[in-house]
């Protein structure tokens, strides 16, 4: 039996090409034909993994029914926008009972909905994890050291899950508490425009470190308010994943943060999933009361209410108060 991996992007074509070298048989579904031929006859995925050579072994395919005919385990590795068409177009052909690991951060923009609500709602029976943490894609396909977090509500499930993806240089936590690990992956990702923003207005070190620091408070109050658990937040899924991501340009978001930041093109930029989630996290924050200015600004800059200096002063106009009041 197979291991299925659903999206052929970064993230996808890295996680499948871990579990084929450590000698599972892995499928890899992309909708772009031109990709899976890349990876089949030359094995390599020349637009999202340039020069990194994948598995021989690793088979690509657009059919989504063969992607999945004899899978033990499937690894959805789609955006949050894209997530309910695949779970959609999965109903009939996906072997009854099969697990589904959910392997994109993001807020689905319509609903407000986390991945693990709408997979469960389009795809019932079928047991649902979560992974995330602090990982880019190139470094786990090229084989470096790397931890993260998966997650369900069935502790035995997340234990099993975690011992079966785990390799050699990819560390897996297993937990229970999936809306904790949902919500520092999609937040963090929002935050991390916002230090992309202030790099490219050449704001320097100093003001980087504030809007991690300040956005880790958000994230939390945020995410607790929502029912994540302190520790979770905390953990590799929250602060790892948003030190990471906030870390320069390998991160989408941060790259999209800093063109903002510049007033340069934005139409050739990959996706980065912090902004359709950006609204989304200023909406909930709103309905719960949560003050969140930077996510308040990173939405409202988004969608062209305020100008990337506008945004500063008005964060450094804000009140003074106590750090931790």
């Amino acid at each position: 039996m197979t291991i299925a991996v659903i999206g052929g992007g970064a993230w996808g074509t890295a996680l499948a090409t871990l579990k084929s070298r450590d000698g599972e048989t892995v499928r890899l579904y992309a909708r772009d034909t031109a990709t899976v031929e890349a990876i089949n006859r030359g094995h390599e995925n020349p637009r999202y993994l340039p020069g990194i050579a994948l598995p021989a072994t690793l088979e690509a395919t657009a059919d989504l029914r063969h992607a999945v005919a004899d899978a033990r385990l499937v690894l959805l590795v789609v955006p949050a926008q894209t997530l309910r068409a695949i779970c959609v177009a999965l109903r009939g052909v996906l072997p009854a009972g099969v697990p589904l690991v959910l392997c994109a951060k993001g807020i689905e923009q319509a609903s407000g909905l986390f991945a693990s609500d709408v997979a469960s709602a389009e795809l019932p029976g079928h047991p649902v994890a979560v992974l995330s943490g602090p990982s880019f894609a190139a470094d786990v396909a090229r084989g470096l050291p790397t931890a993260v977090t998966l997650a369900s509500t069935d502790a035995s499930l997340a234990d099993a899950l975690a011992r079966d993806l785990s390799a050699a240089a990819f560390r897996i936590y297993a937990g229970t508490d999936v809306l904790g690990v949902e919500a520092g992956g999609a937040l963090k990702n929002v935050l991390a425009i916002a230090s992309g923003a202030a790099a490219g207005l050449g704001l320097g070190a100093s003001a980087g470190a504030a809007l991690v620091t300040r956005g880790f408070v958000e994230l939390r109050r945020l995410g607790e308010a929502l029912g994540a658990r302190p520790e979770t937040l905390m953990g590799l899924s929250g602060l790892g994943d948003l030190v990471l991501t906030c870390s320069g340009t390998q991160s989408r978001n941060f790259a999209y943060g800093a063109a903002l930041g510049r007033g340069d093109d934005l139409s050739g930029l990959k996706l980065a999933e912090g902004v359709p989630s950006a609204a989304v996290a200023a909406r909930l924050a709103g309905e719960r009361g949560i003050e969140a200015p930077i996510i308040e600004s990173v939405a409202a800059l988004l969608a062209g209410r305020q100008a990337p200096r506008e945004v500063v002063e008005a964060l450094l106009a804000r009140p003074l108060r106590r750090e931790f009041d």
